[in-house]
């Protein structure tokens, strides 16, 4: 058996193998994550250099890469002699939405007021950009809810697919992003109102899925008013039912 060499050894050594950039990406991920959780809040001191080597089982030069990084996208800031903070406006500066009470209304509208103006958007740019690809997306988002109605299922799944496939058919990297974020923190909510029609009144899903199939037929025909008006009239009637649902909830005992 032939002796390992030092090359080896070093390539075995998991630190040393992965580059530096990966780890220091790693750990400013993982900090990042704690601060956008709350984990650590605004003003917080974060950990050592030291502490932090320890805790991630890197090098200090990928600890300090790392926190460069952090200090980049304006999550930290350091004061000399105290150590590295959180940046006392984060908050400020992060975009961010909560997610929504079922039971406020006024909070409810703000945020259908916001979903108003992304869905209309994104309609009428999907007519004018779609490709096949994209329509065929589409078509198969539709037929699986058909399927699900006819077996007395709720479709959300496909329903999210549905509305997805509209905002990728954008092309816009930044609206898709932004769809995601929303699908992510507030846009569930919305959903309940088809959620609780279905499980109530079967006869309103017919109604869901015509206004989803005048959605489609406008962007598949190329044309972005049409596109935008079918997706305004779908949320506006989402938006309806929701307060329908709300105004026949029983209340609490």
């Amino acid at each position: 058996m032939q002796p390992i060499s030092e090359q080896d050894k070093r390539d075995s050594d998991p630190q040393r193998a992965a580059p530096k950039h990966s780890l220091s990406a790693g750990v400013a991920d993982a900090l990042a994550e704690q601060i956008r959780q709350g984990a650590l809040a605004p003003g917080d001191r974060l950990p050592t250099e030291k502490q932090l080597t320890e805790i991630y089982a890197v090098s200090r030069a990928v600890v300090r890469e790392a926190l460069a990084r952090l200090k980049s996208e304006g999550l930290i800031t350091s004061q000399q002699g105290s150590g590295v903070f959180v940046d006392p406006n984060f908050q400020r500066n992060a975009f961010r939405i909560a997610a929504p009470t079922p039971g406020d209304s006024q909070d409810l509208e703000h945020i259908l007021e916001l979903m108003l103006s992304i869905e209309v958007t994104a309609a009428r740019y999907a007519a004018q950009r779609r490709s096949d690809a994209d329509l065929k997306k589409m078509r198969q988002a539709l037929v699986g809810m058909e399927y699900a109605l006819i077996n007395d299922k709720l479709g959300d799944e496909e329903d999210y697919q549905f509305h997805q496939s509209i905002v990728q058919a954008t092309h816009n990297p930044h609206l898709v992003a932004l769809n995601d974020y929303l699908e992510a923190n507030v846009r569930r909510v919305i959903r309940s109102a088809r959620n609780n029609t279905a499980r109530r009144y079967a006869e309103r899903m017919a109604a869901v899925q015509s206004e989803h199939q005048a959605i489609f037929a406008a962007i598949e025909g190329g044309d972005p008013d049409a596109a935008g008006r079918a997706a305004e009239q779908h949320l506006r009637n989402a938006a309806d039912r929701l307060r329908l649902f709300q105004a026949e909830r029983p209340a609490p005992v």
